[in-house]
């Protein structure tokens, strides 16, 4: 075992002992597993809601981007501050409903605000659907790094192992309170990493970010300005709307945000929040840098990208330190994505079905749901070969088919009943998988179109469809309740 696998694996036992650690002490009632009692302060919020995003997309996604594909990657730093900037208005309301009826998760706000147990089984099941691409995502980050940085010794998919039985053992021993306290190991050394390779790798090679841009102009003038089609303006701005809308609709970072003790905690954290997605500026820089450093990695093997420039570029004690702070960008967001499917799973499905009162059945249901969806992930992982920004996009635009629901659902005045709800979620969601697995677009559809329209993001087009059919349903469904009411009256 060389160095650099001593160095990545003691990370991994590092966050392990400090989820056990964690849970001691406290009673792991459901809501003390799932939403840490709501005790959370501002720091702890802003590492979790951070600690959600800044994952092994941040690490390997954000750089295998640009090296794919250049100026569309551009599309993650708008949609994460405009999300941050939405939170400062969505979160307080949400919040305030949420600790008033005892909810813990997005689906239980479904269910309380709808009056439907049927809906909110409707949204757990869109949930975990949509989050496991993003499991999945993690957990082939994962392999990837402990691959890479232990110089071929662990093979990806021996890694993938390793790392699924990990974090499904934190998961259930500490619940969120160990994925918090491991965000705060996990956020100060992202910075400081990426910040460094950010600034080290583009001297190094090119002596600057200005001769570094020059080179890839040069060589390649595509991957600095937005294509005519495909990812163009209008994929981007389609794009954007769609994840902005959508940040908030993911489980984890919903059950996240419910585990802060005030609202005013949002508040603060709007102020922070969009200057830290700067961080992924660095990430993009390494992404050019390895373009023509790294040359020939095709498709999906373009996340590689930081990891082979660093291992050409490094000694091993600090690949193995670039290993283990990429380990943690896979073990936090990916115990809080899995804590909260079993807590969907649990509260949602098995409890509605089941009928049981007995919380502590549940409690313990919610946790062993954790290593089949672990397990499912991993197949997926080891049969799979998809980019990590496609999966990321693909769970995005699964799960933002929740967010008009729930927004609507803020107003004092509905538009939508549970009937208009559920129809324009299923729509839409239905949506989504046919143009996912068909891989099919508006521009084989519809190929007349202007190249404007062709080009907008699918996800956004089911989305609008979602809208559609929910104010249909809703108007068609409440004049037959009305009708219903007055044939009643009549009768009576």
């Amino acid at each position: 075992m060389n160095i650099s696998m001593l160095i990545t694996f003691a990370f991994l036992v590092a966050a392990i002992l400090l989820a056990v650690r964690a849970s001691l002490g406290k009673k792991m009632s459901l809501e003390q597993w799932a939403v840490g009692g709501r005790g959370f302060g501002t720091v702890f919020v802003f590492l979790l809601l951070a600690g959600e995003f800044f994952t092994t997309f941040t690490f390997l996604g954000g750089s295998g981007m640009i090296y794919q594909v250049g100026s569309p990657a551009y599309y993650v730093l708008a949609y994460m501050t405009l999300a941050y900037v939405f939170s400062y208005y969505l979160l307080p309301p949400i919040w305030r409903y949420a600790k008033e009826h005892s909810i813990v998760s997005i689906s239980d706000f479904f269910r309380s605000k709808y009056q439907s147990s049927s809906l909110g089984m409707l949204v757990s099941v869109v949930g975990i659907i949509a989050s496991v691409p993003v499991v999945v995502l993690q957990l082939k980050g994962l392999g990837i790094i402990v691959s890479e940085t232990s110089y071929g010794m662990v093979s990806p998919i021996l890694a993938v192992w390793i790392g699924t039985i990990a974090v499904t053992v934190y998961v259930m021993i500490s619940g969120i309170h160990g994925a918090v306290w491991t965000a705060v190991i996990k956020d100060i050394s992202i910075v400081l990493v990426v910040v460094f390779l950010g600034l080290y790798l583009p001297y190094h090679y090119y002596g600057g970010f200005q001769p570094m841009f020059e080179a890839v102009q040069a060589a390649k003038p595509a991957h600095l300005t937005l294509p005519d089609k495909g990812q163009s303006l209008s994929w981007v701005i389609s794009t954007v709307f769609l994840t902005a809308v959508g940040f908030y609709m993911q489980p984890g970072l919903f059950a996240a945000a419910l585990s802060a003790k005030s609202e005013k905690v949002f508040r603060r954290n709007t102020i922070v929040m969009p200057l830290y997605t700067l961080l992924l500026l660095f990430v993009f820089f390494v992404g050019y840098t390895a373009i023509l450093q790294v040359p020939g990695l095709q498709g999906a093997d373009g996340d590689l990208a930081l990891l082979r420039l660093s291992l050409q570029t490094f000694d091993p004690w600090f690949i193995g330190v670039i290993g283990g702070v990429g380990l943690l960008t896979a073990l936090v967001p990916t115990s809080v994505i899995l804590l909260t499917i079993g807590t969907l799973f649990a509260t949602n499905i098995y409890k509605p079905l089941t009928k049981t009162t007995n919380e502590v059945r549940v409690a313990k249901v919610a946790k062993l749901t954790v290593p089949v969806v672990a397990f499912i992930a991993l197949y997926f992982v080891i049969n799979g070969g998809n980019a990590l920004y496609a999966l990321l996009l693909m769970s995005f635009s699964l799960i933002t088919q929740l967010f008009p629901a729930l927004l609507l659902s803020l107003f004092p005045k509905n538009r939508f009943n549970k009937y208009g709800a559920s129809w324009g979620i299923i729509v839409g969601v239905s949506t989504v998988v046919y143009l996912t697995v068909t891989k099919t677009t508006l521009a084989t559809l519809f190929p007349d179109l202007p190249q404007v329209v062709k080009d907008f993001n699918t996800g956004f087009i089911a989305l609008i469809l979602n809208i559609v059919v929910a104010l249909l349903v809703t108007m068609a469904t409440n004049k037959n309740l009305v009708q219903k009411e007055s044939i009643t009256t009549q009768h009576g």
